[in-house]
Order: structure tokens, then C-alpha cells, then sequence
């Protein structure tokens, strides 16, 4: 097992004085500048697209987010860098960013270049995935009916979907369309910018892909290495959920090499079966199975000796009294319950030395509503089932004090 991830990088002048020191990693610790830094953050895969000047785009909208979590003392965004084509098909971010392999949407790029740079002028840093295991982007299905022109089996079989997908880590022709993939990400030189992502301390760190699943532990480590040959400013993390139902994943294996930097866990309570927004009753045993699940991690993590994120989090809107958990007028109160439960459990590790040093909640939503587009839930989920509105008062006000107690501590 290998624990020595203390990794130096380079330091760079950011345009605004605020983010001029890479984020490195000393044992448990990210370091900015020699000093511990933490992070509240929160899931906004979709600011590639909003970033687009074009169909699909709306930069007024991208400002206003961005200065509402900033506001908040969100300083972390986790967002795409991956969408694959083509838009003809269902359940997709559109318009793509890659329309065939090596063939790239250059106005959606256009739109992550001008993220980053909005992101870089507001002292904030992202979280970039590179791929996905899951179909709303395209993801891992899109490379393997690439290369063989088979129909990708959409779920409602889940467990047929996720063969297919994993078919993406033994082809070798989707795996060098996926690197050449990584190359030309990191490579690229930010329009607005002006400078090459790879030189750009706006991206906090390089995530294999969103949610890997049934992945053969060398991939991790072969991948994360080619990243690192290319790249040696950034930190680079898995994407990867955890010990999760079903999902064929070696937690300590995945994190384990010696190009990872830090830790990932997702908690699912309704996805994984642990919770039914329609029986309330079962709420407190839902939440208790999601906090043993954080602690074990965290305790794993303590072990490898790196830092841990909570970057993937969610729980529905009530189901009484509309009936609906995806109605914007249904309340929050047990979701806010999951989100203190899980901010007290980050910030407890925290205070005390433990692994923990962020979070991602999913997802903001922001202004927009089920039926506007690019709400905080994907192409494929009913939009409204985990979105955080700017209306949310109570759960925004939850995500303020934990940020500001987060803060406190550095």
C-alpha cells in the first residue's frame, strides 16, 4: 500500500493575486502556499454549457450562479470537461462537446474556456472530470459504440448498461481515444485566459471520470500516471464512489497508487435503497447507514494517508404534502437534516485531524427550474429530483454556515 503522497508543484501568478499557488497534497493535508486548505464546494457539472456563447448557453445566467455561491463561500465548482456526441441521442448534455473521436464541438469549448476563466477572476477552483462511466454525457457506452456501432443499452437494465460501459477499460482503440482525449484537455491554451490549462491554478484537480465502476485497478494507476506525465501542477483523483452497491470497486485499491492524490466517496441514500422519500419513517436509519458508510471510508482513508472528499451527496425533496419530490414548492426539511448530518460528519474530521478536507453537495440548480434546462440533475433523472434552488432559503443557509465554519478552521 503505498501512503507517501506528499507531491510538490509549481506556483503561478493567478490574474486576480488570488489563486497563485497549486494545490498540493502533504498526508492528510491540501496545502495552498504552505497553509491547510479546505473546501465547501458543489457539483455544477453543467458550467461548460452555460458557458457557451450560443444555443444551449447563457453566460448572464453563469455570472449570476457564480457570484451566488460565491456569496456563499462556495470555492469549488466540480464540472465536465467530457460530453461526447452525438446530439441525435437521448438523455444527453447538448450540444456535445466531442461529436466523434477527436472531433470537438469548438464553441462548447469555447464555453469551458470562458468557466475557468470566470471561475480563476472569482478566486474559485474545479474540480475537472474527464470522462464518465454514466450515459448523460455520452460518457464510457458513447466510446465503446464508437468503435463497434452498437446500439448503447439505455438503462432500465441496469446491470446490462454497466457491462456495456465496462467493455470501455478493455478496448484499446477507446482508451487511446480517451487519452488523446486528456492530452488535448490539459494541453489546451484558455482563450481568455491566455493560458494552457495545464498552467492554470483555477483547476483544483484532474478526475478520471464520474463515477468508475467495474474498473480493472490498473486503469486507475496507468491513467492517472499518463495524466501526470502531462501535467505535473495538478493533483489527480478518481471520481470513484466508494465501497457502493453493485459497483465492483476496490476503494482502497483505487486510491492506493502513486499518482493519486486524494480520496472520493459518493453517498446515494435513495439510489442505493437505503431511503424512500415516501416513507419518512425510515429516514433516521438512512442516515445513520450514510453516516457508517462515511466513517468506514474515512477510516480507510486515514489509513492510505491522503485527504478524503465527500464529492457527490443528495437526498429528494419531501414527498408530502404535493406528492411530488420534484415539485420546486415541495419542502426540504429531511434534506436538509442529510446535509447538516453530513457537514457535521466533514467538519468533525476536520477539527479533529481526520482525512476529511471537502465537500461537493449535488447539485445547485441555481435559477433554474424543472422545464428551463441545465437544472442541477442530469439529462436522464426527472429534473428537480436532487437540485438545490436559489429559493431554498433553509438549505442554502445550511450550506453558508457550514462553508463559514469550514473557513474558520484555516
Amino acid at each position: 500500500m503505498t501512503t507517501d503522497h506528499e507531491h510538490t508543484t509549481t506556483t503561478g501568478c493567478g490574474r486576480d493575486g488570488t489563486l497563485g499557488d497549486f494545490v498540493r497534497v502533504d498526508g492528510m493535508r491540501f496545502l495552498v502556499g504552505g497553509r491547510t486548505h479546505r473546501f465547501v464546494g458543489i457539483n455544477f457539472w453543467q458550467g461548460m454549457n452555460l458557458g457557451v456563447d450560443g444555443p444551449g448557453g447563457d453566460r448572464g445566467r453563469l455570472h449570476r450562479e457564480l457570484d451566488r455561491l460565491q456569496r456563499l463561500g462556495v470555492t469549488n465548482l466540480r464540472v465536465t470537461a467530457a460530453a461526447e456526441g452525438p446530439d441525435t441521442e437521448p438523455l444527453r448534455m447538448k450540444p456535445a462537446l466531442m461529436t466523434a473521436p477527436g472531433e470537438y464541438n469548438e464553441t462548447v469549448f469555447d464555453g469551458l474556456d470562458y468557466l475557468l476563466d470566470q471561475l480563476g477572476r472569482r478566486g474559485m477552483r474545479a474540480v475537472v472530470m474527464l470522462g464518465n462511466f454514466w450515459h448523460w454525457s455520452g460518457g464510457f457506452a458513447q466510446y465503446v459504440s464508437w468503435l463497434d456501432g452498437s446500439e448503447i443499452p439505455y438503462p432500465g437494465d441496469w446491470d446490462e448498461f454497466q457491462e456495456y460501459a465496462a467493455r470501455f477499460y478493455q478496448l484499446e482503440q477507446c482508451q487511446a481515444w480517451y487519452r488523446d482525449h486528456i492530452a488535448t484537455v490539459i494541453g489546451r491554451d484558455n482563450r481568455y485566459s491566455g493560458r494552457a490549462y495545464r498552467d492554470d491554478p483555477t483547476v483544483f484537480a484532474w478526475e478520471l471520470a464520474n463515477e468508475p465502476r467495474h474498473f480493472p485497478p490498473s486503469w486507475i494507476d496507468d491513467t492517472a500516471a499518463f495524466i501526470k506525465s502531462l501535467d505535473a501542477n495538478h493533483l489527480v483523483t478518481t471520481g470513484v464512489e466508494g465501497y457502493a452497491p453493485n459497483s465492483g470497486v476496490s476503494f482502497v485499491e483505487a486510491h492506493d497508487g502513486p499518482d493519486i492524490d486524494y480520496a472520493t466517496i459518493h453517498i446515494w441514500p435513495q439510489n442505493w435503497g437505503w431511503f424512500c422519500p415516501w416513507q419518512a419513517a425510515g429516514y433516521e436509519k438512512a442516515k445513520a447507514t450514510a453516516l457508517d458508510y462515511f466513517d468506514r471510508h474515512a477510516a480507510l482513508t486515514a489509513e492510505l494517508d491522503m485527504p478524503l472528499v465527500l464529492e457527490a451527496f443528495g437526498l429528494a425533496r419531501d414527498a408530502a404534502p404535493y406528492g411530488d419530490v420534484h415539485d420546486p414548492r415541495s419542502p426540504v426539511s429531511r434534506r436538509n437534516l442529510f446535509f447538516k448530518g453530513m457537514y457535521d460528519a466533514v467538519y468533525k474530521s476536520a477539527v479533529s485531524g481526520g482525512p476529511l478536507a471537502g465537500d461537493n453537495l449535488w447539485a445547485w440548480g441555481g435559477e433554474a427550474r424543472p422545464g428551463h434546462g441545465w437544472t442541477g440533475d442530469p439529462p436522464d433523472e426527472p429534473p428537480g429530483w436532487y437540485s438545490v434552488y436559489d429559493t431554498d432559503t433553509s438549505t442554502v443557509e445550511v450550506l453558508a454556515i457550514h462553508a463559514e465554519e469550514m473557513a474558520a478552521l484555516d
